[in-house]
């Protein structure tokens, strides 16, 4: 499977000073969805530790350097009440079903924990600002015992097209949230009690039509940045499929403003580019103003059937919220495989 952002973040909360500090720190208080209650500190004594797999080698320790942060293996979708062997696109205008693994104990406290399970949707890709850019899907308040627990959550009225990042949060008085800044990427690596899960499923017919899919690119910080986008795929998986990123003319327009950087690319459109170097193609120079989070599109065809299901990742990077000049800010991995004619 394509591994896309493993990187050790250079900067870390003890380094952290001044403005980039406070600016970062913005409790869970501040930054709780509408409607929770800011989280108490919990007393030494009774400290529980709930945690959520990142991927699959995590073990609960915050801050980690795995990568990327936005697989979670403990999140799935499932079209019925019954869990599925895999995690799939949800089906638009019925109900589906979010099965989450919640783990106890972590390496920072032991015991029953009782709290609530919140799961937020937002439009695939990088940049998504906490809690701006996140809809909550659902919750579920449950007792999690020593061992690994299921939460089953409904998931009624999913809108279309149905494609989503998805993330989730432990909520518990005493297992609180290290903090909660305005990036979804720093909060995810900061406390153990937070998962997030971009992974898409795309079936491809040979000689058919597109397959069109959004993604979004957001601007976390309080200045003006300029963002990347990376492509990446493994050498001996990448034959059969074809990818076109469409900017749209905003997007476009800046992209040509810094000089059209990229590489592995070439443009076949307007505004739309193809990716002619899969395993290692990027678009660079994509300016993005304080707060904003631009959408454009990603579609995908096959000339030929894939004779495998090949992992195809799409990564932005820029600056984040605590200082770190190029961070991996989300993206979203794209479970290519082929599709038959009946």
């Amino acid at each position: 499977m394509g591994k896309v952002g493993m990187r050790v973040r250079r900067s870390t909360l003890a380094v952290l000073t001044g403005a980039a500090l406070a600016g970062l720190l913005a409790v869970t208080a501040a930054a709780a969805a509408p409607g929770e209650a800011p989280q108490g500190k919990a007393a030494a004594a009774a400290r529980t530790d709930v945690y959520l797999k990142d991927v699959a080698a995590d073990t609960g320790v915050q801050p980690h350097s795995y990568g990327p942060l936005w697989a979670s293996p403990d999140i799935k979708v499932c079209p019925t009440a019954v869990e599925c062997a895999v995690s799939q696109n949800p089906i638009v205008g019925v109900t589906n079903y979010l099965f989450l693994k919640v783990r106890n104990a972590g390496p920072y406290g032991s015991g029953i924990d009782n709290g609530v399970l919140r799961v937020y949707r937002t439009t695939p890709g990088g940049g998504a600002t906490w809690p701006t850019h996140w809809t909550q899907i659902g919750a579920a308040s449950v007792p999690v015992y020593p061992g690994v627990t299921t939460v089953t959550i409904p998931w009624t009225g999913v809108p279309g097209p149905g494609h989503f990042c998805l993330l989730a949060r432990w909520v518990s008085p005493t297992d609180p949230m290290n903090f909660e800044g305005p990036s979804t990427s720093v909060n995810t690596q900061y406390n153990n009690n937070i998962a997030w899960r971009n992974v898409d499923s795309v079936r491809l017919t040979p000689g058919g039509p597109r397959v069109v899919r959004p993604f979004a690119i957001g601007n976390v910080t309080a200045a003006e940045t300029k963002n990347e986008l990376v492509f990446t795929q493994p050498a001996e998986q990448a034959r059969g499929a074809r990818v076109f990123v469409d900017l749209g003319p905003t997007l476009f327009a800046r992209w040509q403003s810094t000089g059209k950087v990229g590489t592995g690319i070439r443009q076949v459109g307007k505004t739309e580019l193809e990716i002619v170097e899969p395993t290692k193609a990027s678009i660079g120079g994509l300016v993005l103003k304080p707060g904003e989070r631009l959408e454009f599109s990603l579609s995908f065809s096959a000339d030929t059937a894939l004779a495998k299901e090949t992992a195809f990742n799409v990564t932005q990077f820029g600056p984040d919220a605590d200082g770190t000049a190029r961070a991996d800010l989300g993206g979203v991995q794209y479970l290519l495989a082929g599709e038959q004619r009946g």
